[in-house]
């Protein structure tokens, strides 16, 4: 089967997951799909194919050389799709893109615009899979995941191809942050690993947020406004004014590349009591240490003010895996030289988010990020170039022999 036809057949399968159930997975739809990709896994040949109560899937390829000293590496993309949006009766449909506007659905007049999309302007002349605009098209992870498959493939179909031992591995529950929760790093046994679960040709990650999470809860008081002076404490007010007192230049729209922010996720507010969730990222250490403090010396300010009104939780979520892999570079110069192999521009840039190879790296198992092709994740306009997906198989192809090639 080609990379393309897996896919297309992998994205048939409803696997969105739910932040709100306590499952592991947390939705049936991915167990059905770790099923599915466990009986094609022992199909093509892997070996040690093995699949938990939890959905977490690995499997072998076995060396094709007896040289020793060869590293263990492996390969890493989630199965399910994110909650933004439903993923269920996917209807892909592959376009050729000759430029302008592409009607994805054209009752719903729903258009995928370069005007809105500039990075379109990219992929003229080429095929692109798009959706039909009710749903996301689980590029984010199942490209990931079909390149992976297409890839051992082609290495078991191959065996004049020199390559040591890979593993490969397909989790759960990465678009609600608990990929990583039950991930066996000493049963995978690699000496690092890749996740393909990147966006554009050439993307190739290894710095990300450091990131945390937090909750401020504010009672106040509530008396009848006629009668209020100097009893009322309107917590709905000292929500907004805690919100104003932190840096405007530091919200998520206003901010790039390695620059971090506040973001205020939800806000629930009457008089009586209001709650502030936000999320904390910086890809520099220090700095978000200090974003931390700041937000807890703004509600300790406020909680001195009015004493027993405001608490504070601040939970740290994830570190910037580039900590773990500035020692041991080379695991980046491989994959570079396994993109130029397949002909593609290698583009370093930082994770504006996180992977769950932050947290495998922080866990044992140093693992950056490369492209799987897709773009627009997570809703209606998401979309696939064929050439993009094709070459993110050829570069794992390429990683496996360039790193056995040059281990002397």
């Amino acid at each position: 089967m080609n990379t393309t036809d897996r896919f297309l057949r992998y994205v048939s399968f409803d696997t969105r997951s739910d932040e709100k159930a306590q499952t592991t997975p947390s939705t049936p739809g991915q167990m059905h799909l770790a099923k599915y990709l466990a009986r094609e896994l022992k199909d093509i040949g892997m070996d040690d194919v093995s699949l938990d109560a939890n959905g977490y899937l690995m499997a072998t390829l076995p060396a094709t050389t007896p040289r020793e000293g060869i590293p263990t590496i492996g390969f890493i993309a989630h199965m399910d799709t994110s909650p933004d949006m439903t993923g269920k009766d996917v209807k892909p449909r592959i376009v050729t893109y000759d430029g302008g506007t592409i009607v994805l659905n054209e009752a719903e007049r729903i258009v995928l615009s370069p005007d809105t999309f500039p990075e379109l302007a990219n992929y003229v002349g080429q095929e692109l899979i798009v959706t039909d605009g009710t749903t996301l098209l689980g590029a984010d992870d199942k490209a990931g995941i079909a390149a992976i498959v297409s890839a051992m493939e082609y290495l078991l179909a191959h065996p004049e191809i020199a390559h040591g031992k890979v593993r490969v591995g397909f989790t759960p529950d990465e678009e609600i942050g608990r990929g990583a929760d039950l991930f066996d790093v000493d049963r995978f046994g690699c000496d690092w690993a890749y996740t393909i679960d990147g966006g554009e040709i050439g993307e190739l990650e290894y710095e990300n947020f450091n990131a945390a999470q937090a909750v401020i809860t504010i009672k106040g008081r509530n008396v009848h406004p006629g009668y209020a002076q100097n009893k009322m404490i309107n917590a709905a007010l000292l929500a907004t004014e805690l919100s104003a007192s932190l840096p405007p230049e530091q919200r998520p729209e206003k901010t790039s590349g390695y620059e971090g922010f506040f973001h205020l996720t939800r806000l629930e507010a009457t008089v009586e009591e209001a709650t502030l969730h936000y999320i904390i990222r910086d890809h520099d250490r220090a700095l978000f240490e200090q974003k931390k403090d700041l937000l807890r010396t703004l509600a300790n300010g406020m909680e001195t003010r009015y004493p027993g009104c405001v608490t504070v939780e601040v939970r740290d979520q994830y570190y910037n895996m580039r900590e773990i892999i500035a020692p041991g570079m080379e695991v980046i110069e491989y994959a570079c030289e396994a993109m130029r192999a397949a002909g593609v521009t290698p583009r370093i840039r930082p994770v504006r988010g996180g992977t769950d190879g932050a947290r495998l790296s922080f866990m044992g198992l140093p693992c950056p990020n490369l492209f799987a092709g897709g773009l627009n994740f997570h809703g209606r306009y998401e979309y696939l170039p064929v050439r993009s997906l094709e070459k993110s198989k050829e570069t794992i192809i390429q990683l496996c022999h360039i790193i056995t090639d040059q281990t002397k």
